[in-house]
């Protein structure tokens, strides 16, 4: 996890423009350098590292004496590079991940290249011998991107918007900046000024398709067929093999731990591969939640089960609230559900930069939208709608869950891997019978509990413990961290305030207090960039006015029961 930041035709002075560089410094510690491109005056690459693999040779851009032409800047981890190297006989200069990137491009040009990768990444590709600039981004955007374009040509790229929104341009005052999409490259021409032309974007990746780099997997065969058990047996397959090739690293590797089904099977998981691969340190979780959280109870028992060296953290509504307005300015976004969610992931980020040596952490992140987790799939219409629905969120997780996890957790110079949003996992789930995936027995990612029902991971209760949303399972059950908040809000926003709201917020108008107090919070920071959110994160096929699923008569009838 680092920081990426280029410049190309810039007219105002480098020096002053590579201060917005810094605002991202938070995703690269350990150390940062700019660099100008020879024979462009006005065009330079900044870097910020977080150094996880080759700590000597790990700086960026990479370039290679073998094409002294090409400059890459890349966040991310290739975890097949080594395959690529081995199929491919390139000759390495470093132990860099990304350098394969160089190789792959150099050999076959920038579709094959992206299309091989196996990996989250964004990336900045620079050939100097052809005049072409690339960008490119990861399936579901796991590894953040923006960019903002003038119609002169001058072009400007970051992890994080917030190193974008105050560059100067003599042509353009306001800056339009937005997130480069997930699974696209794009292709630009180089003008000899520096400035740059688009020529073409490509999505060269859609969810459901089993990518490229298949071909090259050395993961054991799975078999075919659609039968339950052979089904299970190559989810495990699948799901062992995601978590093992995420493994790689020089840092120490830790694991969020809610108590749910998801961070609970990568946890399981997770500790019985660093086990085999020899690691010498324990596994840390960590589990964050207010006194009595049902969340905090349900980790302490996996983390009893796996033997795991497990973290609690407490926290209080006060310090949750105090927390909102630099969990805003991290997220870059207003949306109700993802600021609920990132106060817990936020402040946990902070105890372990804080308290531990952890700097690799894994997550649960996207089995929900992969598996159909949320609560409101009971109500599906039909199992194509369902189906589509699915599709639809993992499209988005850009916007929501995966920009929420990367954040939260970059924001202390932590950095996140999500196995569920693995490539050959992802696909293979997606590309199951539609009746598979939906919920059973009223029973939401059946599929999902029943392939490990029999591993004895982690102890049956949490296997089959029902859906909570990270941000109401972190309070308890008579008071909601939504209820917490709304509360507070009701003494920060008036009715008078609430009544000329779609005067004030015209674009993606608030309907709740809570949503205009977040709103608020995000104009202070982002003025006029209400449109990197498209549109709220919402509940289907129900009549929801909230997104807390302990608003759903599913969850209340559970409760109850």
């Amino acid at each position: 996890m680092c920081g990426i930041w280029a410049l190309f035709g810039s007219d105002e002075c480098l020096s002053v423009q590579c201060l917005s560089a810094m605002k991202i410094a938070h995703r690269g510690p350990d150390a940062f350098r700019f660099e100008n491109v020879n024979g462009y005056t006005n065009c330079c690459f900044g870097f910020h590292r977080l150094a996880v693999v080759d700590q000597l040779f790990g700086m960026q851009p990479i370039r290679l004496k073998k094409y002294p032409y090409l400059w890459l800047c890349y966040n991310g981890e290739i975890y097949n590079h080594k395959e690529m190297q081995r199929q491919f006989g390139f000759d390495y200069q470093t132990k860099v991940d990304g350098e394969i990137i160089l190789h792959l491009y150099n050999k076959g040009g920038i579709e094959q290249t992206v299309c091989l990768l196996d990996g989250v990444f964004a990336f900045i590709l620079l050939d100097t011998a052809n005049k072409k600039v690339f960008l490119g981004r990861d399936t579901y955007g796991v590894r953040p991107l923006f960019k903002a374009m003038t119609e002169d040509g001058f072009l400007a790229v970051c992890s994080e918007a917030k190193g974008l929104v105050n560059l100067k341009h003599s042509a353009t005052p306001f800056l339009k900046v937005e997130p480069f999409l997930p699974g696209h490259y794009e292709v630009l021409d180089l003008k000899p000024s520096g400035k740059v032309a688009s020529v073409e974007m490509v999505k060269y990746h859609q969810c459901r398709d089993e990518p490229l780099h298949a071909l090259y997997d050395s993961v054991e065969k799975l078999f075919s067929g659609f039968e339950i058990e052979t089904v299970k047996s190559n989810l495990r397959i699948l799901f062992n093999n995601a978590i093992k090739k995420r493994l790689m690293t020089d840092r120490r590797i830790g694991c969020l731990l809610s108590g749910g089904l998801d961070s609970s099977l990568v946890a399981a998981t997770l500790l019985k591969q660093l086990k085999e691969a020899q690691v010498q340190y324990p596994l840390q979780t960590f589990a964050i939640g207010m006194e009595d959280s049902p969340d905090l109870q349900a980790a302490r028992k996996v983390a009893n089960h796996i033997g795991s060296e497990h973290h609690e953290v407490l926290f209080n509504s006060e310090e949750g609230i105090q927390a909102l307005d630099e969990v805003i300015f991290s997220l870059e976004t207003y949306d109700i559900t993802t600021v609920r969610a990132s106060v817990g992931m936020y402040l946990i980020s902070k105890y372990i930069r804080k308290n531990t040596d952890s700097v690799v952490i894994f997550s649960g992140e996207g089995s929900d939208e992969l598996t159909q987790g949320y609560i409101y799939f009971h109500k599906a219409p039909s199992a194509e709608k369902a189906e589509e629905e699915s599709e639809r969120l993992l499209k988005e997780l850009y916007l929501f869950d995966v920009l929420r996890a990367d954040r939260t957790t970059a924001a202390h110079g932590l950095e996140l891997r999500v196995p569920f949003l693995d490539h050959r996992f992802s696909s293979y789930y997606l590309s199951l019978p539609a009746e598979m995936r939906l919920p059973k027995h009223g029973i939401e990612k059946h599929l999902l509990r029943e392939t490990f029902e029999d591993s004895n991971l982690i102890p049956k209760e949490i296997l089959w413990r029902p859906k909570e949303a990270f941000s109401d399972g972190i309070t308890s059950v008579k008071n909601s961290w939504f209820r917490i908040l709304q509360d507070y809000v009701d003494y920060q926003v008036d009715d008078a305030m609430m009544s000329a709201a779609a005067e004030k917020f015209p674009f993606n108008t608030p309907k709740t207090k809570e949503g205009y107090y977040y709103r608020q919070i995000f104009e202070r920071h982002y003025p006029g960039r209400a449109d990197w959110l498209t549109h709220y994160w919402m509940p289907k096929w129900i009549n929801a006015t909230d997104p807390s699923a302990r608003t759903l008569t599913h969850y209340k009838s559970a409760a109850k029961s």
